[in-house]
């Protein structure tokens, strides 16, 4: 028999919610679990997200959707951005219809809501459309109130202190 499938949401402004969610991807697949990681608003190329890598290593599946955002570069067409976010709710829609995971992280995702790239509606209708078993993982900032209502878990991740306020810039292997 199968489990049933919780909706987790790690949010907040603190360093952490992907961190804690490879984490948890790292331990579902030790257990055995089939696991994809869905992430928006990454660039590896640009950037050298290195967990992608050791995720893929471990058997993961990782796609992507939405690689820029506006934040990042001012280039980043806004029509494109929702598109391509769009093309990741498709993907997922899809994704459920073949029921061949039991974990599913959307990295990222709650900065598509919170950033008017999806509507709430949209993200509230992959919630509600979850397969029963599915373990589905939401991080980012800005979760609506609506969208934590449907959580079984949040976490939220509050910055204390930060070596960006003290002016320390990313560093490879740390924050990206």
């Amino acid at each position: 028999m199968r489990r049933k499938g919780l909706i987790q949401i790690y949010t907040g402004d603190g360093k952490g919610k992907t961190t804690a969610a490879v984490g948890l991807a790292v331990r579902a697949r030790g257990h055995g679990l089939r696991v994809c990681y869905v992430y928006f608003y990454k660039d590896p190329e640009k950037w050298g997200y290195s967990e992608h890598i050791v995720l893929k290593k471990v058997g993961v599946d990782v796609f992507a959707f939405a690689k820029s955002h506006p934040s990042c570069s001012k280039k980043t067409n806004l029509e494109d951005v929702r598109k391509d976010c769009l093309k990741g709710l498709d993907f997922i829609k899809k994704m459920y219809g073949q029921e061949e995971y039991d974990l599913l992280i959307l990295d990222e995702i709650n900065i598509s809501v919170r950033d008017g790239f999806l509507k709430e509606e949209e993200i509230l209708g992959i919630l509600d459309s979850k397969p029963k078993s599915l373990e589905l993982i939401l991080t980012g900032r800005g979760a609506t109130k609506k969208i934590i209502k449907k959580a079984d878990l949040v976490s939220e991740i509050k910055k204390v202190k930060h070596p960006f306020d003290s002016g320390v810039k990313r560093r490879k292997g740390i924050e990206y």
